[in-house]
C-alpha cells in the first residue's frame, strides 16, 4: 500500500507545476538583456581589445547566432519597440503602439498589450517569475507578467547611478512617490537582485524565469574609474568604416543619438566614445558573471539567453546612435546556454531578436501561443543542417528606411530620398561600397522582395514607398 501511495504521489505531481517531486521538472529560465551592445564587442566573437570574460563563457558553453537582428523601430527609441518585440514575438508594426512606445496614445492605453508576452506564459505554465532592471512597456504589463522583482526601472535611460528604481509591488501599482534612488552603480544593482532571489530559493521550489534587463552599455557612457582604465584611447582602432560624416541624409542625423558628439566625427572623439563604450561592456559583463555564479551555485538546470536589444553605430559610417539599418545597429546579440543546448556552437541563420519567445517555449516544453507569429530556433540548435531556413530578414526605421537582408546581399532603401545602397556581405562585411549602380537588375529584384515582405509584416505604409522606387 505505502509503494502505491508513494506512486500515486508522484503521479499527481508530475501534473503539478512546480511540484518538487515532479520527475520532469521544467528548467530555470533567465534572459539578461544588455542595451545598445553590437555583436562585435564579445572577445571570444573576434573582438581582441574588449574584455568580456563572462560572455566568452556564454559563447563556449552555448549556441550564438551570429546573424540575428532587431526587426527595426518606428521610434527614435529603438530599444521600445525592440523589447515589445522580444516580449510579444511579434514585428513592431503588428503590436499596439501603448505597448512598442509606451510613451505613446492615450494614457489609458499605454503598456497594455492583447497579444501573449513570454513571462506572462511562463507564469502561466506554473513559473514564477522574476524582474529587475528596465522595464520599457508601461506598469500594467509588468504587473501581469511578474510574480517577484527587485531594482526595477520604468523607463528608457538615464543616470548609472541615480536611476529611480522600485522594490516588488504585489499591488502592480508602483506610484512614483515610492521610488528610491539605486544604492549602487545600475548593472551592480541589478545583478544584486537576481543574486538575491536566486540564493535565498528554497531548492524545491517550482521553476522560476527571470528578466534582468541593464541600462548598459546604453549612454550616459560612465563607467567606474577602475574600469575605464583599462582601456586607452590610443590603443584602440576605429572601426573598420570609419567615417568623418555619414555620406548623404539618411533622414535621421539630427536625432539626440547623433548630437552626443561634434560632426564631423574625429578620429580621437570616436575612440573616447569605443573605450567609454567597452568599459561599460566590461564592467556589465562582471555583473554577467556573478549572474552565472548564482545560476551555477543552485545546481539546477536552468537555461539562459544573453541577447542586446540592437546594435550601435559608434563611430560606424560617420553615425554614433542605432537609428539606421547597417548591421552595426540591427544586428544584436543573441547566445542560448543550457539544459538541450548545444557547447560552442555558432549558427549563420537569418534570425530575429523576437524568435526568443517561440524558442523559449520549446525548450520548457509549453505550448507556444498562437499570437507569436516568429520560430523557433530550437532546430537550428541541435543539428547545423535544420537552419532557421529564412531566405531573408526584412528591417525597418520609421518612414525613413528600409532593408532587405538574404544570405549574401543586402539593399538598403532610403523612400523619402528615392535612393538605396547594395552591399554584398559576404565580400564587404563593413558596408564600404555600395554596388547599387553597378547591378540594377538585383537593385530591382531586390525592391520587389522587399515590398512583397514588408506588406506580409503589415507595413503597408513602407512596402507602397518602396514600390514607387521600384516602379520608377
Amino acid at each position: 500500500m505505502k509503494l502505491l501511495a508513494i506512486a500515486g504521489i508522484a503521479l499527481l505531481c508530475a501534473f503539478i507545476p512546480g511540484c518538487s517531486h515532479a520527475p520532469h521538472r521544467r528548467p530555470n529560465v533567465v534572459i539578461i538583456i544588455s542595451d545598445d551592445q553590437r555583436l562585435d564587442t564579445i572577445h571570444a566573437l573576434g573582438n581582441e581589445h574588449i574584455q568580456t570574460p563572462a560572455q566568452d563563457r556564454l559563447v563556449r558553453e552555448g549556441v550564438t547566432f551570429t546573424r540575428a537582428y532587431c526587426r527595426g523601430s518606428d521610434s527614435g527609441a529603438v530599444c521600445a519597440p525592440s523589447r515589445a518585440m522580444l516580449l510579444t514575438g511579434r514585428p513592431y508594426l503588428q503590436i499596439e503602439p501603448g505597448f512598442r512606445v509606451p510613451w505613446s496614445g492615450p494614457a489609458e492605453s499605454r503598456g497594455e498589450t492583447n497579444h501573449a508576452i513570454l513571462p506572462r506564459v511562463l507564469r502561466d505554465a506554473g513559473y514564477d517569475t522574476f524582474a529587475t532592471g528596465k522595464w520599457h512597456q508601461g506598469r500594467p504589463s509588468f504587473a501581469e507578467c511578474f510574480t517577484h522583482g527587485d531594482a526595477i526601472f520604468f523607463g528608457g535611460m538615464g543616470s548609472h547611478t541615480e536611476l529611480p528604481v522600485h522594490a516588488f509591488d504585489p499591488s502592480g501599482e508602483y506610484p512614483q512617490s515610492r521610488a528610491r534612488p539605486l544604492s549602487k552603480f545600475s548593472s551592480e544593482a541589478f545583478a544584486d537582485a537576481f543574486v538575491g532571489f536566486v540564493d535565498e530559493r528554497p531548492t524545491d521550489e517550482r521553476p522560476y524565469m527571470a528578466w534582468v534587463s541593464f541600462t548598459a552599455p546604453h549612454d550616459p557612457r560612465t563607467p567606474p574609474a577602475d574600469v575605464r582604465a583599462r582601456y586607452r584611447e590610443d590603443q584602440l582602432p576605429l572601426p573598420a568604416n570609419f567615417l568623418s560624416e555619414h555620406p548623404f541624409d539618411n533622414g535621421e542625423l539630427v536625432i539626440r543619438d547623433e548630437q552626443l558628439a561634434p560632426t564631423p566625427r574625429t578620429p580621437e572623439r570616436v575612440r573616447k566614445e569605443i573605450a567609454d563604450y567597452y568599459a561599460m561592456i566590461t564592467h556589465m559583463d562582471a555583473q554577467i558573471g556573478r549572474i552565472l555564479d548564482a545560476i551555477d551555485r543552485s545546481g539546477q538546470p536552468t537555461i539562459v539567453a544573453f541577447v542586446s536589444d540592437h546594435g550601435l553605430a559608434i563611430g560606424s559610417h560617420g553615425l554614433l546612435g542605432k537609428q539606421n539599418l547597417y548591421e552595426h545597429s540591427m544586428g544584436a546579440v543573441f547566445i542560448l546556454r543550457g539544459k538541450n543546448v548545444p557547447a560552442n556552437q555558432t549558427r549563420d541563420d537569418l534570425v530575429y531578436l523576437h524568435d526568443l519567445g517561440p524558442t523559449i517555449c520549446e525548450l520548457t516544453q509549453i505550448d507556444t501561443p498562437d499570437s507569436f507569429t516568429s520560430r523557433s530556433l530550437v532546430p537550428a540548435t541541435r543539428d547545423e543542417s535544420r537552419r532557421a531556413r529564412r531566405d531573408h530578414v526584412v528591417l525597418g526605421y520609421r518612414d525613413v528606411q528600409r532593408a532587405i537582408v538574404g544570405e549574401r546581399w543586402k539593399l538598403i532603401a532610403y523612400p523619402k530620398i528615392d535612393r538605396v545602397q547594395l552591399f554584398d556581405l559576404q565580400s564587404d562585411p563593413d558596408e564600404m561600397h555600395d554596388l547599387s549602380g553597378d547591378q540594377p537588375e538585383r537593385v530591382r529584384t531586390m525592391l520587389h522582395a522587399l515590398v512583397r515582405s514588408l506588406a506580409q509584416d503589415s507595413d503597408q505604409a513602407g512596402a507602397a514607398a518602396v514600390e514607387a522606387m521600384a516602379t520608377r
